[in-house]
């Protein structure tokens, strides 16, 4: 017991200058090299974000284009490089205004302050997105948190739970026809390529026909003329309320077949983009790379997805005899069985977050909750402040690719804080530090970062 207060009165009592920029013992100096080190990572970063935003557009940019693009760049820029250099700046700050360091004041507390000051500097458009990005990945972080202290257990397959919900509710958002309205987003776009426009909301009431005359004659199955006609009618079978033309099994396997060839082909498409030096100097592994079944995954999941959805929604208006948004819940859930061939929990992220703040719009705009003011912003300052305490004291738990861009946008700082003093909260966070440089293979060789401005 008197080893471990001993442990948290070292904790508390550490400077800044030990655990935040031990190279340097200036505040002043510290931030300064944090925001020279961070001005041509971001510029480097957002250029390219910006131009490949400009070429997607299919169109020769005009001048007014070009301003916007530099103009955009120019601020999103600003708003990344200044958010590490507050960082430091708040930490310095918090030490000397509460005398010493806590638990939350370490990491959290200046991130989130540093993060929503910055994001002030990001045009209003870009703030939503960006809050999305950093939960998708916060709180896949905050989840191996809590597992590493037993809090929680993942189960198999729990990504795939979360996909099938997340699509599930944008469908019926799709199907009411909202994601022209109130939840207008780019998602709709990427579902209606894997689905088509014929489950597109919102309803059109069809008239349905019930005459006598409408029903067809009894086959006698003695005639193999019988077995062609009923194969005829299976392919053109279609109840009125089907907002598609053709017959509902061929509706539905076409349905399943296209999204499954584009899946295909956007796998191998992105592996051949990333293997263009390889295929160049003939070192490309063509069968381990491209012709195996990873490359088939995607395909397979989009592909029995729409399938399962079209033949379930179908199915319930022949049964029903009637069409209804509703019908996208069970034809969703059914159909998420396909995302077990591409368990990704980014996906699964990525699309629990997009459904929550669509959901959540529509819910302002019926009066149903409350509208928070600045939303995006405490989000975006809440995750990355998760972000940020994990990869200070808890780095295992934190995404790899996302440690590395900590580190290139820092300089190589994140990994060169001194955290022994905070080996009272028992997380080991030097021995996480230590694994993960070793696992991402950090070159650690040079005693201080870039721009270290050592007075």
């Amino acid at each position: 017991m008197a080893a471990q207060s001993k442990l948290a009165d070292v904790a508390f009592h550490a400077t800044c200058y030990e655990y935040n920029h031990p190279w340097t013992s200036s505040c002043a100096c510290a931030a300064a090299g944090m925001l020279l080190a961070e001005f041509p990572f971001s510029l480097r970063t957002y250029t390219t974000v910006y131009l490949l935003a400009l070429v997607m557009r299919g169109r020769i940019p005009s001048l007014k284009d070009l301003g916007r693009t530099v103009t955009g760049i120019l601020q999103s820029t600003a708003f990344l490089t200044m958010n590490g250099s507050l960082f430091v700046f708040c930490v310095c700050l918090l030490r000397q205004m509460l005398g010493g360091f806590y638990f939350g004041t370490v990491a959290w507390l200046p991130t989130f302050l540093s993060s929503v000051a910055c994001l002030a500097f990001e045009r209003p458009e870009r703030r939503a997105p960006l809050a999305l990005y950093v939960a998708n990945v916060g709180i896949e972080t905050l989840w191996k948190m809590m597992e590493s202290r037993g809090w929680v257990r993942s189960i198999p397959n729990g990504q795939v739970l979360i996909m099938g919900l997340s699509v599930t509710a944008l469908m019926y958002l799709y199907r009411v026809g909202l994601h022209k309205t109130v939840a207008k987003d780019p998602t709709f776009k990427a579902l209606s390529l894997v689905l088509g426009k014929e489950e597109e909301g919102p309803l059109k009431t069809p008239v349905v026909t019930t005459s006598q005359s409408s029903r067809q004659a009894p086959l006698n199955f003695r005639c193999i003329s019988s077995y062609l006609q009923l194969y005829d009618r299976l392919l053109k079978a279609k109840h009125p309320s089907c907002p598609h033309k053709r017959g509902c099994a061929r509706y539905a396997l076409l349905g399943g077949l296209k999204p499954f060839a584009g899946g295909v082909g956007l796998s191998v498409g992105l592996k051949l983009l990333l293997n263009i030096p390889k295929i160049f100097q003939f070192k490309m592994q063509w069968r381990k790379q491209i012709f195996n079944q990873g490359s088939l995954q995607l395909g397979l999941a989009l592909g029995i997805f729409s399938f399962l959805f079209k033949t379930t929604s179908c199915g319930l208006r022949h049964t029903l005899g009637y069409d209804n948004a509703l019908f996208a819940i069970p034809a969703g859930l059914l159909g998420s069985i396909g995302f077990l061939r591409f368990p990704n929990t980014t996906v699964a992220c990525y699309l629990m977050w997009k459904s929550l703040h669509l959901l959540y719009n529509w819910g302002i705009s019926e009066g149903k909750v409350p509208e928070v003011p600045n939303f995006a912003m405490l989000m975006y300052g809440f995750f990355t402040a998760v972000l940020f305490h994990s990869a200070i004291l808890e780095a295992r738990s934190l995404r790899p690719s996302y440690y590395k861009f900590l580190m290139g946008i820092s300089g190589n700082r994140i990994s060169r804080f001194n955290v022994k003093p905070f080996e009272a909260y028992g997380l080991k966070s030097q021995d996480q530090i230590n694994f993960v440089i070793k696992k991402l293979g950090i070159d650690m060789t040079s005693p201080f970062p870039n721009f270290a401005l050592t007075v």
